[in-house]
């Protein structure tokens, strides 16, 4: 393993709750063991962009009810292919070199969970963007 490998393994998050067991299937055990400490670790920085990209879209987020803001996240990772490629950008490049071999192997997939779990923390945390509409 190379010294990069081992000191982007070193300065992760280890996540207990992420469950690894025989019966996952590989896609599931590279989710637990790599994507969820990697956005652990970068959760800050995603606030932050997608914080950004509210600001970016003339800050129209802040007009919505709660319910049109959960959309607004989904759409904002579904269909603005450029944020998303940003965001798959941040995260894959935190992969070790063996990470990212094994992710080229079902990147189509991987990156479906990616995009999942990305929506999921920042709808968990969308009390983050309230306080930038009260300021």
């Amino acid at each position: 393993m190379s010294e990069r490998s081992q000191s982007l393994l070193q300065i992760r998050p280890q996540i207990l709750q992420a469950s690894i067991s025989k019966v996952s299937s590989s896609d599931e055990h590279f989710q637990n063991q790599t994507l969820r400490p990697i956005l652990e670790f970068q959760n800050t920085l995603l606030l932050t962009v997608f914080k950004n990209y509210i600001r970016k879209h003339k800050n129209r987020f802040y007009e919505l009810s709660l319910e049109k803001r959960m959309t607004y996240v989904e759409t904002a990772v579904q269909k603005d292919i450029k944020f998303r490629n940003s965001l798959k950008g941040m995260i894959i490049g935190q992969f070790t070199l063996e990470e990212y071999e094994r992710y080229v192997l079902s990147s189509s997939a991987l990156n479906k969970r990616m995009m999942g779990m990305v929506i999921a923390r920042l709808k968990d945390q969308i009390q983050f963007f309230e306080e930038a509409s009260l300021v």
